[in-house]
């Protein structure tokens, strides 16, 4: 994805490696494997109520593209080795697709072709790709002054009470659930502990904040900033919603209480709300973007459920095995950012911003 600096992803959930290659990046920018590793390692699961049974260390290399820690214009590759990986629990069920996974349409899309083992290349191990490539994109943005955050609002119907930026800067890292409301995450949590006893899953919503965006990025009408960053997040896997700013709850407002007034402060145009979420026509307006994405609840869950056999065109059950989270929630946060920040650099040399060479 991207115009002028771009990601291309690959890498499936139990080959050998997952990686990226981030090309059309400025040269000059410094850059370190540790850089990378700082965000990677937030995106793993860790422990805590919401952690998963894979376990892997996710040490990143960079291939190409950095010499003497500073980016040098050659294509960035960055890859990650599976080490644990274990198949096992997936052989039995080959031919019976999961209720919720992409098993079925991925199998006719690719005629059986498609690597079945853990999801393949549909597994939420890809999202480690988003979160290199998202590093790489942070370090740019910094050199604009742009800061990203996001953090979990809600697990399971319980929603935490609002935060400012610092706020969720401040306390939602220290927080397994990358919470910022600690009397919500407990909720959350007791919740997650129901879930897994039950054999069953949850889902829940993600915010992401980016501050000090410079107004005026987008290319209407088609590539609009929201429209790109829309894609972007509903690459995740499990994202089947996104909304900026008031989003959805806009149609059941009048135009005046949704819309943002104007006023100048400390020399600049802000506006005294911010319904829109960052974004008006499609351009960054100046304000915080505000962005949520809806994660559904973990689609492989031990509980039995109905499915058929794909060999024999028969209605059977499934339980799945292997290791799985009850809650993805917590893990997808970086990857939000991630992305946030993929669109985000794009955008900004589109329009200038950023140069070609950083000195």
């Amino acid at each position: 994805m991207g115009r002028l600096f771009t990601v291309t992803s690959f890498g499936e959930s139990h080959g050998r490696c997952v990686g990226t290659i981030v090309d059309g990046c400025p040269v000059g920018l410094p850059i370190t494997e540790e850089d990378i590793q700082k965000e990677v390692d937030r995106r793993r699961s860790g422990e805590g109520i919401a952690a998963t049974a894979r376990s892997e260390a996710d040490r990143v290399e960079i291939l190409s593209g950095v010499s003497d820690g500073f980016t040098n214009g050659a294509p960035i590759c960055l890859l990650i080795w599976n080490r644990d990986v274990d198949s096992t629990a997936y052989e039995e069920i080959r031919f019976k697709p999961r209720p919720g996974h992409a098993d079925y349409t991925a199998y006719v899309k690719y005629g059986g072709f498609n690597d079945w083992r853990g999801g393949g290349r549909f597994s939420g191990r890809v999202t480690a790709t988003f979160v290199m490539a998202g590093a790489v994109a942070k370090k740019l943005l910094n050199l604009l002054g742009v800061e990203i955050v996001a953090h979990t609002v809600e697990i399971g119907g319980v929603v935490a009470k609002p935060a400012d930026f610092d706020g969720i800067k401040k306390n939602a890292e220290q927080d397994s659930l990358r919470c910022a409301d600690a009397e919500a995450s407990r909720e959350m949590a007791g919740l997650i502990t129901r879930a897994k006893g039950e054999g069953d899953s949850l889902g829940g919503v993600v915010e992401g904040i980016a501050r000090n965006v410079p107004p005026g990025l987008g290319e209407p009408v088609f590539d609009n900033l929201d429209g790109d960053m829309a894609k972007a997040l509903l690459a995740i896997p499990a994202v089947k919603g996104v909304e900026f700013g008031a989003g959805f709850s806009a149609a059941g407002k009048k135009g005046s209480e949704n819309n943002d007034p104007f006023i100048v402060k400390d020399g600049k145009i802000v506006t005294v709300t911010n319904n829109a979420g960052g974004i008006l026509g499609g351009m960054s307006s100046g304000m915080p973007i505000v962005a949520r994405v809806v994660i559904k609840p973990t689609s492989s869950i031990a509980r039995e459920q109905e499915t058929v056999d794909m060999r024999n065109m028969k209605s059977t059950s499934i339980s799945v095995g292997g290791r799985h989270d009850v809650c993805i929630v917590p893990r997808a946060v970086p990857v939000v950012e991630a992305m946030m920040a993929i669109t985000l650099a794009d955008f900004a040399m589109r329009a200038g911003l950023i140069r070609g060479v950083i000195k």
